[in-house]
């Protein structure tokens, strides 16, 4: 299924985000004492659902709860930024997105020699040389098409690395790390990374230039309101009801999104409706152009969150 975000309008030379207003922390803040006095289970993410440790400036434990998604800070994995830092004095000139999108993916060519496969180190054989073309395009295209094939299992299994938050479902709920869907799951990812050419490295640097053009669009804004169809309210794991059609969902750590509505009431029979966090975006279809299916289609990192969920 799919998640979605807003569509990017034109702003000048510069291509920008629609998002919803943000509640100030005040408000979140009272907002979250009156529900604790009420009873609401705690905001935190669950132990079973992060690991100890990450590769981002935020432990999984923080960065997957709501306060995170109440009160958003950049997220930055490490040392991407200083050792690309040639990117983005490559990027910082240019004032068009299509510019800077074909910028990036000439310097994604150029530093994981994706055009010259044979300087990367894979010679002869046809298998190797299949694998190497593995790149980080095709794995975005892949989820466009199976979210629970190799590729799917490749970006959760990135998503755990970079910033602890366990995978929660793959072609069925997974049942915790010790489970046998669980081991089946790893096995998938580490097929799909065996023999690639950095390929985690390359979901690195997209995560982070994605990041670069969101706050590059919208500089003050700090969410973006996305919707999914859903069939049945326990689709997902609802950690709390809290009324007024609006429910605590621990989400895969990986999801699809769209920012339009009328599209995602063709998923199902509910609308689930969240504001997610500008760090928490992985990559967005506009971000460069035909890389996912879908027009509106947003791949989100997942966690905690807050949600209403109300009927189409």
């Amino acid at each position: 299924m799919m998640l979605f975000l807003n569509e990017f309008i034109p702003r000048g030379e510069v291509t920008g985000l629609v998002v919803s207003p943000t509640k100030s922390p005040l408000v979140m803040d009272n907002k979250r004492q009156s529900e604790q006095a009420a009873g609401v289970p705690d905001s935190g993410l669950p132990d079973s659902a992060r690991l100890a440790i990450n590769h981002c400036n935020l432990p999984a434990a923080i960065l997957g709860g709501l306060t995170f998604q109440r009160h958003p800070v950049p997220l930055e994995l490490d040392g991407i930024r200083a050792f690309h830092v040639a990117l983005f004095r490559t990027l910082a000139p240019l004032d068009q997105h299509p510019a800077r999108a074909q910028a990036f993916r000439d310097y994604m060519s150029a530093h994981f020699l994706l055009d010259h496969l044979d300087e990367a180190g894979f010679v002869s054989g046809r298998a190797r040389k299949k694998r190497a073309n593995a790149n980080y395009l095709r794995l975005a295209r892949g989820w466009s098409f199976d979210s629970n094939g190799r590729e799917g299992a490749v970006l959760k299994r990135w998503v755990e690395s970079r910033f602890g938050l366990l995978a929660r479902h793959h072609a069925g709920p997974l049942q915790g790390p010790g489970s046998e869907a669980y081991r089946r799951y790893l096995a998938e990812g580490t097929r799909g990374l065996y023999a690639t050419n950095a390929l985690e490295a390359q979901l690195d640097l997209l995560y982070t230039y994605c990041q670069y053009e969101l706050r590059l669009a919208q500089p003050q804004e700090t969410h973006l309101t996305l919707f999914r169809g859903i069939n049945r309210i326990d689709e997902h794991e609802i950690l709390a009801t809290l009324g007024g059609g609006r429910y605590r969902v621990l989400f895969n750590n990986l999801n699809s999104f769209t920012s339009n509505r009328e599209r995602a009431d063709e998923f199902g029979d509910y609308i689930l409706r969240v504001e997610v966090p500008l760090p928490k975006i992985f990559l967005f279809n506009q971000l460069l152009p035909g890389m996912l299916k879908g027009e509106d289609e947003y791949l989100v990192i997942g966690g905690l969150y807050e949600v209403a969920i109300s009927p189409i």
